[in-house]
């Protein structure tokens, strides 16, 4: 039996939260892409904690242009409140997203802005 787009995603994102764990030291950047949005947070998966978040959907985001450069914007957001919080380095968890367009803007906007994984 063939399995459809969503289950191949939930499948696909099992996967990858098995390996990507946050701790306090390195939180787990998790990025959630929608139709028309894109967010990100940085999450402490010993505490069940959301240190800090930023999308497309925010006022301090400037949303303008193709979503791939919103998403860019995005990644230079949670970048500097990562940074604020004294946080340098993250694990990376997709969503079950292919790493290609909004998903690899965004993290390449993380790692500009100072963010390592």
């Amino acid at each position: 039996m063939a399995l459809n787009k969503h289950q191949r995603r939930l499948r696909i994102r099992r996967r990858i939260r098995k390996v990507s764990f946050g701790t306090a030291e390195r939180p787990r950047l998790a990025i959630f892409r929608s139709n028309k949005e894109i967010y990100a947070q940085l999450i402490n998966d010993n505490e069940g904690k959301t240190l800090a978040a930023a999308s497309s959907r925010d006022k301090a985001v400037e949303a303008t242009g193709t979503k791939v450069e919103v998403a860019n914007a995005v990644g230079k957001a949670i970048a500097e409140k990562a940074k604020g919080l004294g946080i340098e380095q993250v694990a990376f968890d997709r969503g079950g997203n292919l790493y290609h367009g909004r998903v690899k803007s965004l993290a390449e906007g993380a790692r500009e802005g100072g963010l390592k994984f």
